[in-house]
């Protein structure tokens, strides 16, 4: 049984069950959006007319987990499956912006619908009976509109997370946001100054992968820049260079737009150019030139992943991709990549990365001035190149020579000395100085020069 059907099941089951004990119970939220749009579902929230204690009793047979049971939530386990079930409730006022001051259990399904963030996510729904909307969701669905249940600062001053929920949602499903609810966004957005941060970067992370991204991070920088005030310097800061026709930030945008679908990727795409407005000199001809932004963009991208709570691996992919940005993949002069420059990227970062970076760079290119876009036959040429280097198992690493440690050892080379040796070889193979060869590399070690 595949997952949806595990899910469908295992929630069918929760339903009928709180039913047959005389209790309403529906599914509710961003499941039953989702199956209304026809898109894998995820986590199945479910919704019921029955207390916490109730609902314990009902599932005694199962195995119960107390997930926020003074809230009313708790969740089954039902053929391996966590359902998550709350007593229908009404809240009181947030004074942290995020969680109810208290709550209060309700026997009314529009009691618990009239708290909910978004109409799409407020659409009830039973096996037997179907779609219960009281919030008119099904035509937001429809019309692919973003509206916040009942007044819309009401509901962001509540919880500001849902403030990013809406642009998240934007960006992911490809819906607008409906006027009164953009307005609310603009105006509540420093409340997003109250949420964790883990909590804004798990939303923006999904953000900024959405197909939509480009317009959502376009229209609502204002908000973005809540929580990532260095990007406020690259909003409207005009390149004045032959290779660009967009601001910083436009052009950032652009070049994410064409990217894959990948964290990592994107991130350091929305931040590759934001040191540029802090290094940006102009020559004797009235051209501004960028020399060292890689540099400045990579220690401002450090503060904000980490503020962010970014992973470490994130983290460590996203700075080099930034940082090696600008790395040049062709010789001087010529208009074809080079293989030497190829294997030295290769040699630095490895295989997966060096692919990630001829993205980065294609994407760079392409949200340049179209005058100096390479083509997209360059970079075929690019990635064709890595395939062969790899596939033939060209040398690009120290691990490919064919001496190691060992063999220097045996001619008489001790500590530091060893590695140094080694990574001159490695350059000596790369630059086609020497053949990577036994008798010629240790001839090469050997060599003061």
């Amino acid at each position: 049984m595949n997952k949806a059907n595990s899910l469908k099941k295992a929630s069918e089951t929760a339903v009928k069950m709180l039913k047959d004990c005389g209790f309403e119970a529906f599914l509710i939220g961003g499941s039953v959006r989702d199956y209304i749009m026809g898109l894998p579902i995820g986590d199945i929230d479910i919704t019921t007319s029955a207390t916490p204690t109730e609902v314990e009793e009902v599932f005694k047979d199962f195995r119960v987990i107390e997930t926020g049971i003074k809230h009313g939530t708790v969740t089954v386990l039902i053929d391996n499956e966590p359902i998550e079930i709350t007593t229908y409730r009404s809240e009181s006022s947030y004074s942290d912006n995020r969680h109810p001051d208290s709550v209060s259990f309700s026997k009314a399904l529009k009691d618990d619908v009239i708290r909910r963030d978004f109409t799409m996510n407020g659409i009830a729904f039973d096996f037997q009976d179907g779609f219960v909307d009281l919030v008119d969701g099904m035509t937001d669905i429809n019309n692919e509109t973003i509206r916040c249940i009942g007044g819309a600062e009401t509901r962001f001053r509540e919880d500001a997370l849902r403030i990013l929920r809406a642009l998240r949602f934007s960006a992911v499903l490809g819906f607008s946001i409906e006027e009164n609810t953009a307005k609310a966004i603009h105006k509540c957005k420093d409340l997003l100054k109250n949420i964790s941060a883990e909590r804004i970067q798990i939303e923006f992370s999904k953000l900024v992968c959405g197909e939509n991204a480009y317009n959502v991070l376009q229209e609502y920088a204002d908000v973005i820049c809540v929580f990532i005030p260095e990007i406020k310097d690259s909003i409207g800061f005009e390149q004045i260079n032959r290779h660009h026709i967009y601001d910083v930030y436009t052009h950032s945008l652009k070049a994410l737009e064409q990217s894959k679908n990948e964290l990592h990727i994107r991130l350091a795409l929305f931040l590759h150019d934001i040191g540029k407005p802090f290094v940006a000199h102009f020559d004797e001809k009235g051209e501004q030139h960028y020399y060292s932004h890689p540099k400045k963009s990579a220690e401002l991208a450090e503060k904000i992943l980490t503020r962010l709570r970014f992973d470490n691996d994130t983290k460590e992919k996203v700075l080099t991709l930034v940082r090696m940005h600008d790395t040049p993949i062709m010789l001087d002069k010529e208009d074809s990549p080079s293989k030497k420059r190829l294997k030295r990227i290769l040699s630095q970062v490895g295989k997966d990365l060096t692919f990630d970076l001829i993205e980065i760079k294609r994407c760079d290119n392409s949200a340049q001035n179209p005058k100096y876009y390479r083509g997209d036959d360059f970079y075929k040429a690019t990635y064709d190149m890595l395939d062969e280097i790899i596939n033939g198992n060209e040398c690009f690493s120290i691990k490919d020579l064919k001496i190691n440690g060992n063999d220097l050892i045996a001619i008489g080379f001790k500590g530091k000395d060893i590695g140094k040796a080694l990574q001159k070889c490695l350059d000596g193979v790369i630059a086609e100085k020497v053949q990577n060869n036994f008798d010629d590399l240790i001839k090469y070690a050997k060599n003061k020069g």
